[in-house]
């Protein structure tokens, strides 16, 4: 894996693979099952749940209400105003909030989650991380993700079984595939560091830890100048938001995927 520039993988993760692994170019080419450590084993209730049940929407609303019973999620009113924001700040409002910013507070913590779990660091956040504690996007990015969790009842373990579904949904709806072809709009393309340049349109780029796609060619250029199209194994996605039935959360046809080292061929209109 390439060691120039930006941010790299950190040396400890909590899944089956290391980091430098799920975050090269090779992972991309024979992409390999990511499985958080302990989450299917102490979920085994929902999986079994899961499995009996044929109709994809009503999978998604036993999943919320599955992680609603876990966390406490649905006590929130009930408690003083501190605990009750801690439940009440669900990984819907995370989710609900990368839509609108991914360089809010709650991008932060998404970005914060890929770290902790999968070892891959985040490359920007409000600007370019540096991975040094004299940078400022550096320290915004420390804070934003600080204020996030602050008050959030076991976040990491509500995003640990958002990815686990994900998967789960990904096998039962797409069987044998480790492929989806998914579409990124761009207006930055400068400041996203170029690995290698391998044809005319096509060059490898790293990607920073989470970042939004598309499966819809033509709602990607509403996002960016370019239009970038590529493979993305279906390990490295962390949640696709036409999973979810719009009374959860309004589905706008977005992948969150996991990044590192991506090949991409931008398209020419």
């Amino acid at each position: 894996m390439s060691q120039r520039g930006g941010r790299h993988p950190t040396v400890f993760n909590l899944c089956n693979l290391p980091p430098w692994v799920i975050a090269s170019r090779q992972f991309v080419s024979d992409p390999q099952p990511i499985e958080i450590q302990g989450v299917r084993e102490g979920n085994t209730f929902l999986f079994k749940t899961l499995d009996a049940l044929d109709d994809p929407a009503e999978r998604a609303r036993r999943f919320d209400d599955y992680l609603s019973v876990k966390f406490q999620l649905h006590h929130w009113q009930q408690e003083s105003d501190l605990a009750g924001r801690s439940i009440k700040n669900s990984y819907l409002r995370f989710l609900r909030g990368w839509g609108v910013d991914s360089s809010s507070i709650e991008g932060a913590v998404l970005k914060g989650w890929v770290e902790s779990r999968l070892g891959i660091a985040a490359t920007y956040h409000r600007g370019k991380l540096a991975g040094s504690e004299e940078s400022e996007s550096d320290t915004r990015y420390a804070i934003d993700r600080m204020k996030g969790a602050a008050f959030t009842n076991a976040i990491n373990a509500q995003l640990d079984l958002v990815y686990a579904f994900m998967q789960y949904e990904l096998a039962r709806r797409l069987p044998d595939q480790r492929w989806i072809t998914l579409w990124r709009g761009v207006n930055d393309v400068e400041d996203h560091e170029v690995i290698e340049r391998t044809g005319k349109r096509e060059m490898v780029v790293r990607l920073n830890n989470l970042c939004s796609f598309t499966d819809d060619q033509e709602r990607a250029w509403e996002f960016g100048s370019t239009v970038w199209e590529t493979q993305v194994p279906i390990p490295r996605i962390f949640f696709v938001s036409e999973f979810f039935p719009r009374s959860i959360l309004k589905g706008e046809r977005e992948y969150l995927v996991i990044g590192g080292e991506t090949p991409v061929r931008q398209v020419i209109t």
